[in-house]
């Protein structure tokens, strides 16, 4: 079965551009797994840099308008721009940014001319990074449940309430939060959304240490979640998108981004890793490659993780084709969480116990084995669980006596190019 992508002269042509200004820019070691929290904050403070040069090249967000700062650029030159990066490593962007990828692609839907041109540019440019505040004590995958609340004050908002499982550990310069601004309005028709800036006073950030910790996008034992309090935080009116008591049909745009709707074509790391060991590393005095029973395994491990990959790939290429869309993003969500529960027992059946520690001398894989076996189990719950994602795919499919759900909206541009093409 042929799993690779064809590409063109053109996007030939583009590769090499991109491979030499990576080679040219990217720092050494940038993809290093740190150890200790000052290598981590050394490691940040390269990638935020990286995320900057990035951004003067209109790559760090290279779907977004060239308007508002970024790259403008089409489906073929994202999808080599996406390869070339993650064969390093890498990341678009290469640093933590949940409230970026999500908040930018709400606010290019749902905000205001006055919001895109203010918010957008520093996102796209990498001046700022962004955490997505959703989760709370008494709401997770029930997104309507929250409780924290935004009273309206004359030109300001005042908020109470906290997050929980909030972002990683170096802080962030933006929150894109949801909270109520009708206490007594009914459930979906209560809720709006902000740009909130961090340094608002009022706000409080503690940490919260889980079994897999974030680190800018990675898992090591030195990072961690946060939960992050709302103490009469007034943070100015123009800072809400979308509308009051609108932040549903927000919501329905941050959602399908969150659930794999816009999809991505990266291979999976822990598959590039682990390859890289079983090449190198020796077992009964031969590469662990060479064992039958070995790469029986494997096989079976990288069609498991094509079939994830392929999926995003599909949800890729109909967001920017301008496609119409349904269950897709929460298929492929699913599938993405049940194939790394499923990745988290295979790896321990072919590397056995040294898959379990992420010690220096009998750790496989540098680590990463050891972090699998972690976040294979914890990444059951993010972005909605498994549970969740089989609703939302019911309810896009119309199962039962309902109409089918229509996907959230993404930006048009997709669209716009359909339409410019048919004509």
């Amino acid at each position: 079965m042929e799993f690779e992508l064809k590409y063109t002269p053109a996007q030939e042509a583009f590769r090499q551009e991109v491979t030499a200004w990576l080679a040219a820019n990217v720092p050494d070691g940038v993809a290093v797994r740190p150890r200790t929290f000052e290598e981590s904050y050394a490691l940040y403070l390269k990638k935020r840099a990286l995320g900057r040069a990035l951004g003067v090249k209109g790559w760090l967000y290279p779907s977004g308008e060239k308007e508002y700062g970024g790259g403008g650029l089409g489906l073929d030159q994202i999808v080599v721009l996406e390869e070339e990066t993650a064969r390093l490593g890498l990341g678009l962007p290469p640093y933590y940014d949940s409230g970026g990828k999500m908040g930018a692609a709400s606010i290019r839907v749902w905000g205001t001319e006055d919001q895109k041109k203010r918010f957008l540019p520093p996102i796209y440019t990498g001046a700022v990074r962004s955490w997505q505040l959703l989760t709370e004590p008494t709401a997770g995958s029930d997104l309507a449940g929250i409780k924290m609340t935004a009273i309206r004050d004359g030109d300001v908002y005042v908020f109470n309430g906290q997050k929980i499982y909030i972002g990683s550990h170096h802080g962030a310069d933006r929150y894109w939060t949801i909270a109520v601004t009708d206490p007594k309005g009914k459930r979906h028709q209560n809720v709006s959304w902000f740009m909130i800036d961090s340094a608002t006073p009022g706000i409080t950030t503690q940490p919260l240490y889980m079994l897999s910790a974030q680190s800018e996008g990675e898992t090591d034992e030195f990072g961690h979640k946060n939960i992050i309090f709302f103490d009469n935080v007034r943070v100015p009116a123009d800072c809400l998108v979308g509308g009051e008591n609108n932040g549903w049909k927000v919501a329905s745009t941050h959602l399908e981004v969150e659930h794999s709707g816009q999809g991505n074509i990266r291979t999976n790391p822990v598959w590039i890793a682990l390859l890289a060991h079983c090449r190198t590393q020796m077992r009964d005095g031969r590469p662990i490659i060479e064992d039958p029973e070995a790469r029986e395994k494997l096989a079976e491990i990288y069609s498991r993780l094509e079939a994830v990959r392929l999926l995003s790939t599909r949800n890729f290429w109909m967001v920017y084709a301008g496609e119409k869309r349904s269950y897709h993003g929460s298929q492929t969500s699913y599938l993405r969480k049940t194939t790394n529960l499923w990745l988290t027992k295979a790896i321990h059946d072919l590397l056995g116990p040294e898959a379990l520690t992420s010690d220096a001398l009998y750790g496989a894989m540098g680590g990463i084995a050891e972090m699998q076996q972690r976040r294979g189990i914890v990444e059951q719950h993010p972005g909605g669980t498994t549970d969740i994602q089989r609703v939302v795919i019911a309810r896009r499919l119309g199962v039962g006596a309902r109409e089918p759900q229509q996907a959230g909206r993404l930006g048009e541009e997709g669209m716009a190019r359909k339409a410019a093409v048919e004509a």
